[in-house]
C-alpha cells in the first residue's frame, strides 16, 4: 500500500503525538479494514438469502420473531447495521488519499482517477451479475467527489464529514416519523391506500413468486437480481451516496489528524469507546423491545430511532478498542485481521460469491428463502472462519490477494509482480 509522509499530517494536538513507522500505520488501517470486511457480510447475509421485498415489505416477514430469530435479528441490528460499512467507508476515504495523494500530483491523481473507472465497472458488473447490493459503484462515483477534496486539513475534513453526518442523522430519524405518519394516515383510508404508501410493497403471493425465481437458479435468479439491482444501485448513489461522501471525509480527516495511525491521546480513545459502549447499551435495550412489540405499538420507538442514528459513534468505539488493544500488549489478537483486510479487495467479492453459490446459484444447495436471522449467522460464522485462515495462507506466498493483484494490474496497464520473491 502506497503511503505518506508523517509530514503530511495535520494533528489536533501535535505536542501529544508519538511518531509512528509507516509499517505501523498501515497495519491499523489492515486491521480496521478487516474487521470491517468481516462484519459488512453479517449485515448482508439476509440479502442474500431472501428477497429485496422483504426489506420493502416487512409485514411478509415468514419467520416468527422469537427465539433464535429474535435473538440473531437483535445483534445484527445492534452491533453490526451500519457501524461496519460506516468504518469501510471512512478506510475509503483514506484510500484515495493514499493512493492520489495531494491535488497538485497530478501523475497521482490520474492513477486514482484510473482505479475509480476500474471500479466502477467492477462494481456495476458485480451489482448487475452477482448481487444486487454491491457498494463499490456507489464509492467509485462519490470516489470522484472525495479526491476533490483530499488535500483539505485533517481538522477542516473532520468538522465538515462529522457536521453532515449529524445533519443526515437528523433528517433521517425525522424521515422515519414522516413515513410512519404518512403509512398511519394511509392505513386510516384503507388497506388498498395503506398498500400504496409503500411504491416497492409486494403482495404474499408475489413474495413467493420470488422465492421460487430465487431457487429456481439462473436464469430466473440471475434476472431477479438485476432487477433489484436497478432499484438499488441509484438509491445508494443518489439518496445514500452524501452519506457514505460525509463518512469518507470523516475517515481521511481522522487518518490526518492521527486517529486511525494511533497517535491520538489514549483519552481520546477511551472516550470514544465509552460514549459508543453507553449507545450500544441503550439501543441493545431500545431494540430487544421494539423487536418484540406489535407494530404501531412500540414504546421504545423514538429511542430506538434515536440510538440507531449513532451508528457512526460506535463505528469509531469499535476501532477506538482495536487501536487500544493494538498499542497496549494485545497486537497479536488484532494481527489475524490484517491479512483479511490487506485482501479486502478479494474477500468482499468472495462473499458474494460464496454466499450466492449457497443461496442461488445453480451449483449450490439452494438455501434460498429457507433460513431464518437465527440460522444465517452459522453461515456467517463458517465464512469468517475460511477468510480467516486463507487469507494469511494466500499472502504467504504471494504479495497482494488475487483479485487486488488484478485491479491493480489493469490500473498500471501492465502486470505488476504478485508471488514474494
Amino acid at each position: 500500500m502506497t503511503t505518506i509522509d508523517p509530514a503530511t499530517s495535520v494533528s489536533l494536538a501535535p505536542a501529544r503525538l508519538a511518531p509512528v513507522a509507516p509499517a505501523d500505520r498501515e497495519f491499523n488501517l489492515d486491521m480496521l479494514r478487516g474487521w470491517a470486511i468481516l462484519g459488512i457480510l453479517a449485515v448482508n447475509a439476509m440479502t442474500f438469502a431472501w428477497p429485496f421485498a422483504l426489506e420493502m415489505s416487512p409485514d411478509l416477514t415468514p419467520f416468527a420473531m422469537a427465539g433464535a430469530d429474535k435473538v440473531g435479528t437483535w445483534a445484527t441490528d445492534v452491533f453490526f447495521t451500519d457501524k461496519f460499512r460506516s468504518l469501510f467507508s471512512m478506510l475509503f476515504g483514506v484510500s484515495v488519499f493514499l493512493i492520489g495523494g495531494e491535488r497538485s500530483d497530478a501523475a497521482r491523481g490520474a492513477l486514482l482517477r484510473r482505479r475509480l473507472w476500474l471500479l466502477a465497472l467492477i462494481g456495476a458488473l458485480h451489482g448487475a451479475v452477482l448481487w444486487f447490493g454491491d457498494i463499490l459503484l456507489n464509492y467509485a462515483v462519490w470516489g470522484f467527489v472525495m479526491l476533490l477534496v483530499r488535500s483539505w486539513t485533517g481538522r477542516r475534513l473532520v468538522w465538515t464529514g462529522g457536521l453532515l453526518l449529524v445533519f443526515w442523522s437528523l433528517l433521517a430519524v425525522g424521515m422515519v416519523y414522516l413515513t410512519a405518519w404518512g403509512e398511519t394516515y394511509a392505513a386510516a383510508q384503507g388497506a388498498e391506500a395503506a398498500q400504496s404508501g409503500n411504491p416497492f410493497a409486494v403482495t404474499a403471493a408475489g413474495f413467493q413468486a420470488q422465492i421460487e425465481a430465487g431457487r429456481a437458479g439462473w436464469p430466473e435468479a440471475g434476472i431477479q437480481n438485476f432487477q433489484n439491482w436497478l432499484i438499488t444501485a441509484p438509491f445508494l448513489i443518489i439518496i445514500f451516496g452524501p452519506v457514505t461522501l460525509s463518512l469518507m471525509m470523516l475517515g481521511l480527516g481522522l487518518y490526518k489528524t492521527g486517529f486511525f495511525s494511533g497517535r491520538a491521546p489514549v483519552w481520546v480513545y477511551g472516550l470514544l469507546s465509552a460514549a459508543a459502549l453507553a449507545n450500544l447499551a441503550v439501543f441493545a435495550w431500545s431494540e430487544w423491545i421494539s423487536l418484540g412489540s406489535p407494530k404501531g405499538q412500540d414504546p421504545a420507538g423514538l429511542i430506538d430511532e434515536i440510538a440507531a442514528s449513532f451508528a457512526p459513534l460506535i463505528t469509531l468505539g469499535y476501532a477506538s478498542l482495536l487501536i487500544l488493544m493494538t498499542r497496549f500488549g494485545l497486537k497479536v489478537v488484532t494481527s489475524v485481521l490484517v491479512p483479511v483486510g490487506r485482501m479486502a479487495f478479494t474477500n468482499y467479492l468472495t462473499q458474494s460469491l460464496i454466499m450466492a453459490s449457497l443461496f442461488y446459484l445453480n451449483w449450490g444447495p439452494g438455501w434460498y428463502g429457507t433460513m431464518g436471522p437465527g440460522a444465517l449467522w452459522g453461515v456467517v460464522a463458517v465464512v469468517w472462519a475460511v477468510q480467516l485462515i486463507w487469507s494469511p495462507l494466500w499472502l504467504s506466498m504471494f504479495q497482494m490477494g488475487p483479485l487486488e493483484w488484478l485491479w491493480r494490474s489493469a490500473t498500471y496497464g501492465r502486470w505488476v509482480p504478485l508471488r514474494k520473491g
